[in-house]
């Protein structure tokens, strides 16, 4: 259909839904895809477990646990690109065959993605990795919200490689495969679109996996279990969605001049920096306990106190920097930076270029609201009290 989704429905329409998806479904079975899935799941899994780093201790959980990881992101990172590379220019791969195959890859990964979901489920129930796990007495909700909070098999941390080392490194293995395959079809030639997109879009992943210690604190982490909803989000919807533009822009990329390309990755490249410093801010500040400096200077903070355990317990509340703009400010820049590696495609199409801008967008703007409630529920006055100091939960004078 082209990314049509009138057509599509017209089809469907005429033909029957479940007619139509029978018959434009790839096959999960190709033993071609699994060979490339299962190469790319054992090198990562390998990198994860083994490359030497420091141990990261993450927050304790409710029931008293310290997630323990090893901080090898941003090495795995650099060594996936390199090894990708290395291997398509020496001939051991074709890396391009990632865009040929990639409806059989995403078959193969909702294959795998609830394989790994039945495995939790059953060791959920039969021998959960910590106690903050059990079960909502449903074995339909089990399997889809999870049971465990840090579930691991075999000494590997689930949510890592699932998160990290499979979904995001896919989202860095993707875009350069589709960058190869328009090189590919334009004589050895990158156009530069595709050249913008993939670059604000490297800067973004290397920033990632730099954080990536910082993300395994955030609050997703925290308090999202290991189930369906989070593993198949990671395994299909991400590879799927939010290399969609890339995708898309292989055979749809229309010229840019060198002046509008440079200019159009700086805007990228600030928005990326700007979204990098206001999660580092906050971060910092809660690694040290507020005793840092924010923008020069001690930054401000209210001491807020919260029940867990039966037991009273301290939190500080970041009252400065970017977090006195809005309590969100950070997801203003992470849009537009999404916006500015959309760009490429200019006036093309909407959803295939632009999807995955419209998806973040309400993504962020649902998690804002659900974080502000959350928050509220836990710190009560204190929460009231940030509020009143910063009143917009993402853009100032808005919302």
């Amino acid at each position: 259909m082209n990314g049509n989704f009138l057509a599509f429905a017209k089809l469907c329409f005429d033909q029957g839904f479940f007619h139509v998806l029978y018959t434009i479904w790839p096959n999960a079975l190709d033993g071609d895809t699994w060979k490339m899935i299962g190469s790319f799941l054992i090198f990562e899994l390998l990198l994860q477990r083994f490359f030497p780093a420091k141990k990261f201790y993450a927050t304790m959980t409710p029931a008293g646990n310290v997630p323990v990881y090893t901080a090898n992101g941003l090495q795995s990172y650099f060594i996936t690109i390199v090894t990708l590379l290395t291997l398509n220019h020496i001939g051991v791969i074709q890396a391009s065959s990632v865009y040929d195959k990639f409806g059989n890859i995403l078959s193969s990964m909702n294959l795998f993605a609830w394989i790994l979901c039945t495995i939790l489920l059953i060791k959920g129930h039969v021998a959960p990795s910590t106690t903050d796990s059990g079960t909502t007495g449903s074995w339909i909700y089990d399997f889809y919200w999870g049971m465990d909070l840090y579930p691991n098999i075999l000494g590997w941390d689930v949510k890592m490689f699932t998160n990290c080392r499979a979904g995001m490194m896919f989202w860095v293995v993707g875009i350069l495969c589709f960058a190869l395959k328009n090189q590919e079809l334009h004589g050895g030639n990158l156009q530069l679109g595709m050249a913008v997109n993939v670059a604000i879009q490297l800067v973004y992943l290397t920033k990632f996996y730099y954080w990536e210690m910082g993300y395994m604190c955030s609050m997703d982490i925290q308090h999202d279990r290991a189930g369906y909803y989070l593993c198949w989000g990671c395994l299909v919807w991400v590879p799927a969605v939010y290399t969609s533009h890339t995708f898309y822009l292989v055979e749809n990329c229309p010229e840019w001049s060198p002046l509008a390309a440079a200019t159009l990755f700086l805007c990228g490249f600030t928005c990326v920096f700007i979204n990098y410093d206001s999660d580092n801010q906050r971060y910092v500040f809660r690694q040290t306990n507020g005793a840092c400096k924010i923008w020069g200077k001690t930054p401000n903070k209210i001491v807020a106190e919260y029940q867990s355990g039966g037991k009273t317990k301290q939190s500080l509340l970041l009252l400065d920097g970017y977090w006195k703009v809005s309590r969100h400010f950070h997801y203003v820049p992470e849009v537009l930076g999404s916006l500015c590696w959309s760009l490429p495609a200019w006036n093309t199409g909407l959803i295939g270029p632009y999807f995955y801008v419209i998806f973040l967008s309400i993504l962020l703007t649902d998690r804002a609201f659900r974080d502000d409630d959350r928050c509220r529920k836990k710190y009560g006055k204190y929460w009231e009290e940030y509020c009143s100091q910063v009143p917009y939960k993402i853009i100032p004078g808005v919302v």
